[in-house]
């Protein structure tokens, strides 16, 4: 783990040295061993070397992950590489996700305050976690491997020479595969499925992870949500665990929800749900999960209205805008559920009062990532949004422009319409003065979308 005070990604300073004393080391002694620091043991000559013995010969581990710290990483992949079982993964929830690869990790996760320490109300469960999660590992050499490589390679560490040449062809398989996959996206649906039967049809599971995933996201873009959730039982459990998989099957069965009647529909819609919930306790909060989150309550919001049920509406509203507020404080960088907080903010009746503090602030973001020079099509939705928020015609006219030209998947401009739509029929509600241009871009967006799917059904 790191040593001292460091920021994570966001910025908030970590007190690491507390985390040691005050979380990590009583609960390595409550699990019955004994605690050991880098910085604890008395040494001379070139540091590596017991850094080295530490990391082979040391029975058990812990690695504190957060702030992505390059020197932990390094070690920890050592580990991996020597020890099968016993090596424990924590993390600061404040610190953001995990990477990609350490996704599928059973990571911990722990939470700290506003001086970088140990939660005073969170310190028990934090230490009772790790414990537990200590005594599993003291347990693991007769229940199951953790190491990544120990898992995934077959053979490891004794792999035979001829795997290389199984490596280099399906390295030339996935590159065609991929650019299969490109042209059967722009033919539809039936296209995406002929293909899978006829090259992938086989054990999924011996696949490369790269075309797992494109063939995943292929069906999500042409509408292929029953298509996309299958999938996912089909994966490796490690791919399919991972944070971005995860988001997108709650994405899938919420999307699938929305085309069936009950009980079906709130079937889907409580394991779309669960499946966010569970994400956010293991990997903490994200505003892309807590994104689709909220887009699952704003969907039953929507229902709720059009069935004159307005107490539950109220209810649903209240959840789907808490969600997408939790997800851009999470990161104030994305300025997506920031977008929709503020859009929901609008319609609620009388509107949120705090919309007008929170709309700059997501002005801000948006336009800084547009700064960066790789805006993609939801900036540019997002910019649009704001200025339909706004009531600037000009704006939106220019953002709409942006938009139509950056489209990759149907979905996405037929989200922006909606959204729109909205904003319309709630100042409507309020007696405001209707906006024809704004009703204008609406059906923009709808025509693009239909253009899209229309031409991948030729």
């Amino acid at each position: 783990m790191p040593f001292g005070q460091k920021r994570d990604v966001s910025g908030s300073l970590i007190n690491f040295d507390s985390i040691y004393k005050d979380l990590i080391a009583p609960s390595v002694v409550e699990a019955g061993l004994q605690p050991l620091r880098a910085d604890e043991e008395v040494t001379g000559g070139i540091i590596h070397k017991p850094m080295f013995e530490r990391l082979i010969l040391c029975e058990y581990a812990v690695a504190d992950l957060t702030t992505a710290n390059a020197n932990v990483f390094y070690e920890l992949g050592v580990r991996h590489a020597v020890r099968p079982w016993s090596t424990v993964l924590i993390y600061a929830e404040s610190g953001g996700r995990l990477p990609f690869d350490l996704a599928p990790m059973r990571a911990l996760p722990y939470a700290i305050n506003s001086e970088g320490v140990i939660e005073d109300n969170n310190a028990g469960a934090a230490k009772a976690a790790l414990v537990k999660r200590l005594e599993e590992a003291k347990r693991a050499q007769s229940a199951g491997i953790d190491s990544p490589l120990f898992q995934l390679v077959e053979g490891y560490p004794n792999i035979d020479h001829t795997k290389t040449d199984v490596f280099r062809d399906r390295v030339a398989y996935s590159t065609q595969m991929k650019q299969k996959l490109a042209v059967a996206r722009k033919e539809g649906i039936d296209k995406i499925r002929a293909l899978e039967k006829q090259e992938l049809s086989g054990n999924i599971r011996d696949l490369e992870a790269g075309v797992i995933v494109d063939l995943f996201l292929s069906y999500r873009s042409v509408k292929g949500w029953q298509d996309m959730i299958n999938l996912v039982d089909r994966m490796p459990p490690p791919l399919a665990a991972t944070a971005m998989i995860q988001e997108q099957l709650a994405f899938a069965l919420n999307r699938q929800a929305s085309e069936l009647k009950e009980p079906e529909r709130t079937i889907l819609r409580e394991r779309a749900e669960s499946v966010l919930l569970d994400l956010l306790k293991k990997r903490g909060p994200h505003p892309e999960t807590y994104g689709i989150l909220g887009r699952i309550y704003k969907d039953q919001w929507e229902e709720a209205v059009n069935a004159g049920d307005d107490f539950a509406a109220l209810g649903l509203l209240k959840k789907a805008l808490e969600a997408y507020l939790h997800g851009f404080e999470a990161d104030w960088r994305d300025a997506y559920p920031g977008v929709n907080a503020v859009t929901l903010m609008e319609i609620k009746d009388p509107p949120d009062p705090r919309r007008n503090e929170l709309l700059p602030i997501v002005t801000y973001a948006v336009e800084r990532k547009i700064a960066s020079g790789k805006p993609d099509y939801w900036d540019y939705a997002t910019r649009l949004e704001l200025a339909v928020l706004k009531k600037d015609e000009n704006l939106a006219r220019a953002a709409l422009s942006d938009a139509l030209a950056s489209i990759r998947e149907p979905f996405e401009p037929e989200t922006t319409a909606r959204n729109l739509k909205i904003i319309r029929e709630a100042r409507e509600r309020h007696k405001e003065p209707s906006l024809a241009w704004a009703k204008q871009i609406e059906e923009s967006l709808r025509s693009a979308a239909r253009s899209m799917l229309s031409r991948s059904h030729r």
